[in-house]
């Protein structure tokens, strides 16, 4: 079982950054891979960004590719998400996900999500 709770979101400028932080709790934080998801008003949640447990490897979408970047910290139980050169279209809810391969990017191929995390992106 994982337990996730994100910070980190507020109101920035276009142009602005942000970073994300999601604070795991459970034992075996270290064997899921972690990302993120977002949803904006009116629109369908979306895969962001994944990172697999051990190999490190990074995923993206290509709206978001060069501008955002997912870490982790095993010994922090945190994954964390920079957001740079932010865009009003950004502007949404953001919620961390846990599952079984960083290669998956849909909604139900993560079991654990957080509450959510509100990014406001003005122009």
């Amino acid at each position: 079982q994982v337990q996730l709770a994100e910070s980190g979101g507020g109101l920035v400028q276009a142009g602005g950054s942000l970073r994300l932080s999601c604070a795991a709790s459970g034992r075996t934080f270290s064997m899921y891979a972690m990302g993120w998801f977002r949803q904006a008003p009116g629109k369908e949640r979306e895969f962001v960004a994944a990172m697999g447990w051990s190999d490190g490897r990074t995923y993206y979408t290509d709206s978001v590719k060069g501008r955002f970047t997912i870490s982790r910290d095993n010994a922090k139980n945190t994954v964390y998400l920079q957001m740079n050169s932010l865009k009003p279209e950004d502007t949404a809810v953001y919620y961390c996900v846990a599952g079984p391969d960083s290669r998956l990017r849909g909604e139900s191929d993560y079991g654990y999500w957080g509450q959510g995390t509100q990014v406001t992106v003005s122009s």
